[in-house]
């Protein structure tokens, strides 16, 4: 699917074409009307930064693998590439990305558009939604803080405690891998900018070239903010993890207190279990009384000295 803007029947005077999943006729359209080479999806998925970052004459070729999904539960990375010339900027993807089809519907006045001010509109829009996405991972992680730190919950059985701890470390592990993704789009955009501002930066208008420079900055501050943020879910994570130790000896603690107390009382059965000819208890009349009592005192014993450690 082939979209221009401004919107023409053949796309001639287009200062944008967005390819979406474009077949070999459309391809080889563009290809022959402005003398460029559309990167495949397999080109896109270079990841070496001479194959995302080159140039060839006055045509910059860039690509960046973009969030998409983020609808839903299952992000996925889009491999996305910008062929920017002077006359037109060509976008190549191949999946549904969001900035894209709102940046199309909002774009400012169509007939000031120029191709670099569509790159520099495109690439803040992927940025604002970037931010949004880290704070959500910021809300998740302040949510878990909170749960884990701070809800001090009654304890009725330890299968709900496991449960918490499960789903608290499924969201840590959700808003990490969210954080990572986020973050590998804010490298790949930086490396953009910075090619963008050292190749044309003679070409470039003042307010283009402040809106990229504003782009590079607040990828730089949200940068920061989200390594701040991987720390933070990172000490949560060992912080769960801690605790779940903590749950672990303390059943442990529980069993070996109770196999202890539960061993003297065994061997007193034990021994007066035997029913040998020759045992003179067999004969007691408070032979059974006599059993009862030294086996509750054997168990007792160990318990109260357990207690006095301050083990239970």
């Amino acid at each position: 699917m082939l979209r221009s803007f401004p919107n023409e029947a053949d796309g001639a005077n287009a200062k944008w074409l967005d390819l979406m999943s474009p077949d070999d006729g459309e391809r080889a359209t563009v290809e022959k009307r402005y003398g460029v080479h559309l990167p495949d999806l397999g080109a896109l998925r270079e990841i070496e930064s001479s194959s995302r970052l080159r140039v060839d004459g006055n045509v910059l070729y860039m690509s960046a693998p973009l969030i998409t999904g983020t609808h839903t539960q299952h992000w996925e990375f889009a491999p996305t590439g910008f062929v920017l010339t002077p006359d037109v900027l060509v976008t190549v993807r191949y999946a549904e990305i969001a900035p894209f089809d709102t940046v199309a519907g909002e774009l400012p006045d169509i007939s000031q558009l120029t191709p670099v001010s569509a790159l520099a509109t495109l690439l803040e829009d992927l940025v604002d939604r970037a931010a949004d996405h880290l704070e959500h991972a910021s809300e998740i992680v302040a949510q878990v803080s909170q749960s884990l730190f701070f809800e001090e919950a009654a304890r009725p059985g330890l299968s709900r405690e496991t449960r918490k701890i499960r789903q608290i470390m499924r969201d840590m592990g959700q808003a990490s891998d969210r954080a990572s993704r986020v973050r590998y789009t804010f490298l790949s955009i930086g490396r953009m900018v910075a090619f963008v501002l050292d190749r044309c930066t003679p070409k470039l208008d003042e307010a283009v070239r402040d809106r990229f420079d504003a782009i590079r900055h607040d990828i730089a501050s949200l940068d920061e903010f989200e390594t701040s943020l991987s720390g933070r879910i990172q000490l949560l994570q060992d912080a769960a993890t801690a605790f779940i130790s903590i749950e672990q000896n303390d059943v442990v603690k529980v069993l070996t207190v109770a196999s202890v107390v539960g061993i003297p009382p065994v061997l007193v059965v034990g021994v007066y279990g035997m029913n040998f000819h020759n045992m003179p208890e067999l004969n007691w009349p408070l032979g059974y009384p006599f059993a009862i009592i030294l086996c509750l005192l054997s168990a007792i014993i160990p318990f109260l000295w357990f207690k006095w450690r301050d083990w239970i």
